[in-house]
């Protein structure tokens, strides 16, 4: 009964984890396709009941969104190594240039500014520079949701899942626009501008595509300007370009990484050697189990005390190996952080002393044996 039991809770969790990673933005992407082309086909006025809502709503998927964002980053192991650093296990690059994350989030952040000028200031109130300034700023921050999307875009549920945010946030942005330039040509054609000279400019605005044209021409010097500004602050002019092209297993990506080292969670020490270079002082490469690892004199101790105890006590070694597969595994794998690998190094030190005392009094060249753990295969002549 307590196994049916504990059977039908995992389900259950499974069923709730699946629902908010996939089922939630799945929903909100669906809700944003409604709301756009029903506003933009004007399609049913039922829509319009909810549309005071459709605000908060707007703002809830931006923030929900990032952070759930981050949080399937994290899932998949999507790290924020650049192209040129090595990577442990199953860990991905960057899909973004970590130094040109400043003229990333400019790009970004001036999109939302955009969006909440456009969204929460009535047209009627702002002059014509300014709302075609605040299209201009959307333009931009969808210039960088479409590059993230175009970077990570596989036909797969991870490439499909990491694109669904930015999705959203192209469909708000487009949503935002319509309403927009629906207010202002309904404004236009309530306002009188009391003289023939602007008569053709007034006509010109009425039509539904000028306003928006008008923000991308005022997009180009606003390019300009936060390239010369982001300069200023140390960000290289072609920041924006380098930020996908400078990474590497990516889809604009031009670099190729460092193949990744195997770091076997089970085994502390191995672990262990993973920490900061000062504290557990890698010396080599080596091969543990088919794959490349960091190898630390601690490590290629540890391993030859345990090969010492197979070879002189097999029975007691089998036990010890029993005992630490049984308490030592679930320890291992919850050592993420490079700082947790440095506390392990740490603790293990007095055991690393006690391994190399017996080595010293039961082995006729210790240090030879030490030396030969883990060694690498001699490459093959062609």
């Amino acid at each position: 009964m307590e196994k049916e039991w504990i059977e039908w809770v995992s389900i259950l969790f499974a069923l709730v984890i699946i629902l908010v990673s996939i089922g939630i933005p799945a929903l909100v992407t669906i809700y944003q396709l409604v709301y756009f082309f029903g506003h933009c086909c004007k399609m049913d006025t039922k829509l319009k009941t909810v549309y005071h809502l459709h605000k908060l709503f707007e703002l809830i998927t931006i923030i929900a969104g990032f952070i759930e964002l981050k949080i399937f980053l994290s899932i998949m192991e999507i790290t924020n190594y650049n192209w040129y650093e090595q990577a442990i296990n199953n860990q991905v690059h960057t899909p973004v240039a970590t130094w040109t994350y400043p003229t990333v989030f400019v790009w970004f952040g001036v999109g939302l500014c955009g969006y909440f000028i456009l969204r929460y200031v009535p047209v009627k109130k702002m002059p014509p520079l300014i709302l075609t300034g605040a299209m201009a700023f959307l333009y931009i921050g969808c210039g960088v949701n479409i590059l993230w999307m175009v970077q990570t875009f596989e036909f797969s549920p991870d490439g499909l899942i990491i694109c669904l945010y930015p999705f959203n946030l192209c469909l708000i942005a487009l949503s935002t626009l319509v309403d927009t330039v629906r207010q202002w040509n309904q404004m236009q054609k309530l306002t009188d501008f009391g003289g023939a000279r602007w008569m053709r400019l007034r006509r010109w605005l009425n039509h539904t595509m000028s306003l928006p044209v008008a923000a991308f021409i005022v997009m180009i010097p606003c390019i300009g300007v936060m390239t010369i500004l982001l300069t200023l602050f140390g960000q290289a002019p072609d920041g924006i370009i380098q930020a996908w092209t400078q990474t590497s297993q990516w889809n604009l990506s031009t670099k190729v990484s460092p193949q990744n080292i195997y770091q076997d969670e089970h085994y502390l020490c191995t672990v262990a050697a993973g920490g900061h270079r000062k504290i557990v002082r890698p010396k080599r490469m080596g091969v543990r189990h088919g794959h490349r690892v960091i190898v630390n004199r601690q490590l290629c101790v540890a391993n030859a005390f345990e090969q010492i105890l197979e070879e002189k006590v097999p029975k007691f070694h089998r036990v010890v190996r029993g005992i630490y597969d049984k308490y030592g595994f679930p320890i291992a794998k919850h050592i993420r952080s490079p700082y947790l690998a440095d506390l392990v190094y740490v603790v293990m030190k007095p055991l690393e002393w006690m391994f190399l005392l017996v080595l010293y009094m039961v082995d006729v060249k210790p240090e030879n044996r030490i030396a030969m753990q883990y060694i690498l295969p001699l490459p093959k002549k062609g």
